[in-house]
């Protein structure tokens, strides 16, 4: 039987990590670019509901926002509001450092989950109607880079969660699932 030292330098050894790999290629920031466009304009989007910027809820910020929280059903309307801006921002910039990808990704989900239900299912799949089309596509984005995983350029890069796969998505799409159910079932 061998020793735990001999059997830890044989997995030191044989083991294919990633930064024994070739420098970054032509996909891995092709992924960056995705990854910081998509959390930048996460960023944005929480920002329009905290602070108005960007000509969120007529600049008036966190109180129009409530406001329009608290007409949805979301009581009370500023801290689902908060919790709301809190997550398109931490998913965000999670998603732009790599750093929780699974995490990241599920926070975006379940937010855009509330939406489509309590927004814009009843108009349909065109956002030309107001319809699911924009947080759908946000809510898949965010699915897609749990799965394919933030990969070499990324803090989450030395851990298992950051190659992405199957488990990571099903992370995702879970934990955004529960977290949205408990949100609409209050």
């Amino acid at each position: 039987m061998k020793s735990i030292s001999e059997q830890l330098r044989a997995i030191r050894v044989s083991r294919t990590d990633i930064d024994q790999q070739p420098a970054a290629t032509a996909g891995d920031y092709g992924l960056l670019l995705l990854r910081i466009t998509f959390g930048l304009l996460m960023i944005g989007h929480g920002s329009q509901k905290l602070f108005g910027f960007y000509g969120g809820d007529g600049g008036d910020g966190l109180t129009e926002t409530a406001r329009s929280f608290a007409s949805l059903g979301y009581r009370p309307g500023t801290l689902f509001a908060v919790l709301a801006g809190i997550s398109e921002i931490g998913g965000g910039l999670g998603l732009i450092l790599g750093v929780l990808t699974p995490l990241a990704s599920a926070i975006i989900v379940g937010v855009m989950i509330n939406a489509m239900v309590n927004i814009h299912a009843q108009h349909g799949l065109w956002v030309a109607e107001g319809g699911l089309e924009y947080t759908m596509s946000i809510a898949v984005v965010a699915l897609a880079l749990a799965a394919i995983g933030p990969v070499r350029i990324a803090l989450d890069r030395y851990f298992r969660w950051g190659k992405g796969g199957w488990r990571e998505a099903g992370t995702a799409l879970g934990l955004g699932g529960i977290g949205s159910a408990i949100v609409l079932s209050l």
